[in-house]
């Protein structure tokens, strides 16, 4: 019998009640485990660089380093290219998200989401994939896609990026599986790997979730897009 290696979760934080909530839900999990608390973003930056842990659960606003800058240090730290962070913030933050994948988040959480779903979410982002495929994280990037930021000039281009590359990245946006897209575009599922296997490597991105900004910031996706 071989033993798997458990999914080692980073929790950030700066409300003690919430930290030891999670703790308790994932040391209690199968297959999971806590290996430190931050209580601020430097906190969690100085944790994730000496734990190295497969997921960080990470607070948007916390005291000294927010979640946002902290995930951009973690994100953008070559030394930690196996962690992923996972946001987790409110409807009233809502502002923040955006920011929060354009520095290089694997998605996000609501902080009221039942913890069946917050443990699915850990071993989704745990396994490399981007959590973007809820209903409600469709409705909110769209609604980031939408408010303007006339200074903020597109941080990367679509050259070379081929029609049907193209309308995969679209279906990407809308929050479309991999399956999905496949039964869309009337493709297997092999040839959409294949696409978004390309898509990361031509536009730089780390992830799903960067494909989805990268289609927002140059007008694919949403009311200035293409018509998907």
């Amino acid at each position: 019998m071989t033993d798997v290696t458990p999914v080692r979760v980073l929790i950030a934080d700066d409300q003690a009640m919430v930290r030891g909530s999670f703790r308790v839900l994932v040391d209690h999990t199968p297959g999971m485990t806590a290996v430190g608390e931050a209580a601020n973003g430097a906190e969690a930056v100085q944790l994730a660089r000496r734990e190295r842990p497969d997921v960080v659960l990470m607070d948007i606003r916390m005291p000294d380093l927010d979640g946002i800058e902290a995930t951009r240090q973690i994100c953008l730290d070559p030394a930690l290219p196996g962690v992923r962070v996972l946001i987790l913030t409110t409807f009233d933050l809502d502002e923040y998200v955006y920011a929060a994948l354009r520095a290089g988040a694997a998605g996000f959480l609501l902080k009221d989401t039942p913890p069946t779903e917050v443990l699915t979410a850990i071993g989704v982002v745990a396994a490399g994939e981007a959590l973007l495929a809820p209903s409600v994280t469709r409705r909110l990037i769209a609604e980031f896609a939408r408010r303007p930021e006339p200074a903020r000039p597109p941080s990367r281009t679509l050259d070379g990026v081929t029609e049907r590359e193209l309308e995969v990245l679209g279906l990407i946006a809308r929050g479309l599986s991999n399956t999905e897209i496949a039964e869309h575009l009337h493709l297997s599922l092999a040839t959409v790997k294949t696409h978004i296997g390309r898509l990361l490597a031509k536009l730089h991105a780390r992830d799903r979730a960067q494909l989805v900004i990268v289609a927002y910031e140059t007008g694919l996706a949403g009311d200035r897009g293409r018509g998907m």
